[in-house]
């Protein structure tokens, strides 16, 4: 009897490409591949082409051992399929805010305070495709971008997880679609909504037979990136969080509260019995880039004392508006005084940058999240040890970089845990 396939593989899908990382049992990662997304087809002929490209570039050998598969995609990049799982249009990514003309519809039907009340949210493209015309009869399915990739796979329309389904309106503390959505239900046919890492079915014989992956392989439900990422850094317990430091400023602390802000861009993805708590600020990576090339930043960041406090006071922004810890759409960039020695400068952004930092996850413990008592570090700004020091020095607590770095790599562990 041939032995069940025991490794898991996760697959990230990003803005610009995806990546596939295959791991065993003890979490070692067995292969891993990329491409970046290259054609003029439509966007979804797009995905399904580097979907199946992505697998198959993954060694046979490594390929015919996976029994796993679980993807993420981004937060609120949707599409609108037939019953046949064909998509009618274009998807709308993560960042279109085409939905601001359904506004005050979504206002008049969802709670104050309430993560459905963005321009960019999944409910506000819905409600945006259907005022476009796109409801048909039978009604059409609503998904998100890892659900429809999973379909492909496994061949189940429908499904998606409670992730995914936030922005859509689901309630993550009942399980369930709230009564104020029954007005929603009757325009789109709205997922089955699973938890994360649930199985929902082996791979279609085709699929398995055309990717050269066991029949035994089945496919979980995901997640979306930034969580997946959450999952890769290690941290598991209450009270500790990841910073990413990218080109913007991003945290999330894993809380035993729930803690829901609007006006802050807060809000609480459910983490199995726990909540992950987070928030954006708009300083960031991006903003030391405007001065600094990378090797300036490596090179200058070895001359500063991390236990030397910076008198320089400044909020870095590349333009004027702040969402987090400060609510403020008009905030100026605050960049002067600048000292003539670039050390100096360079120790004034990041000893800033630390400052905001320190008060989006003070923030969040004042709204009533855990306690922080460890911050792991993603992004680029993790392998600048100096700024960690600086960095540890304001939040009070050890900060450390992520044990894994890919979201990839956090969805292949979230399909080998279930």
């Amino acid at each position: 009897m041939q032995a069940p396939p025991y490794f898991s593989l996760g697959i990230d899908f990003g803005t610009s490409g995806a990546r596939a990382i295959a791991i065993d049992p003890h979490g070692q990662i067995q292969a891993q591949a990329s491409l970046n997304f290259v054609g003029s087809t439509t966007l979804a002929s797009l995905w399904q082409t580097t979907l199946f490209d992505l697998i198959a570039a993954i060694p046979l050998e490594v390929r015919q051992q996976i029994g796993a598969i679980a993807i993420n995609g981004t937060s609120s990049t949707v599409l609108v399929c037939d019953h046949n799982g064909n998509p009618l249009g274009e998807p709308l990514l993560y960042n279109d805010a085409r939905g601001a003309t359904q506004f005050d519809q979504i206002r008049a039907i969802a709670p104050p305070n309430h993560t459905v009340l963005s321009a960019t949210s999944s409910l506000a493209k819905l409600l945006w495709w259907v005022k476009a015309g796109v409801s048909l009869t039978p009604k059409p399915y609503f998904l998100h971008q890892a659900d429809w990739l999973g379909f492909l796979l496994h061949g189940q329309l429908g499904v998606t997880d409670y992730h995914n389904a936030l922005k859509l309106g689901y309630d993550v503390a009942a399980l369930e679609y709230p009564d104020w959505m029954e007005s929603v239900s009757s325009l789109m046919q709205l997922p089955r909504v699973v938890a994360p890492g649930t199985a929902i079915a082996p791979l279609t014989p085709a699929i398995a037979t055309h990717l050269g992956l066991s029949p035994m392989c089945w496919v979980y439900a995901g997640t979306t990136d930034s969580i997946a990422a959450f999952l890769a850094s290690g941290a598991q317990s209450p009270g500790e969080a990841v910073t990413s430091l990218g080109s913007t400023l991003v945290i999330k602390l894993l809380s035993n509260v729930r803690v829901d802000q609007a006006r802050y861009g807060i809000y609480s993805h459910r983490l199995g019995d726990l909540w992950l708590v987070g928030g954006a600020s708009n300083t960031g990576g991006a903003v030391l880039r405007q001065f600094f090339t990378d090797d300036e930043l490596q090179h200058f960041s070895q001359q500063i004392n991390p236990d030397n406090i910076s008198p320089l006071d400044y909020y870095p922004l590349l333009k004027p508006g702040e969402r987090f810890p400060i609510h403020d759409p008009d905030l100026l960039p605050r960049l002067e005084p600048r000292p003539d020695h670039p050390v100096e400068f360079l120790h004034g952004l990041l000893e800033s940058i630390a400052r905001i930092e320190a008060k989006g996850y003070a923030l969040l413990q004042s709204l009533g999240a855990t306690p922080l008592k460890q911050v792991y570090t993603a992004g680029g700004g993790a392998k600048n040890e100096i700024w960690s020091q600086l960095r540890s020095r304001h939040l009070q607590v050890p900060v450390v970089s992520s044990t894994h770095t890919e979201a990839a790599y956090g969805t292949a562990q979230l399909a080998l845990r279930s």
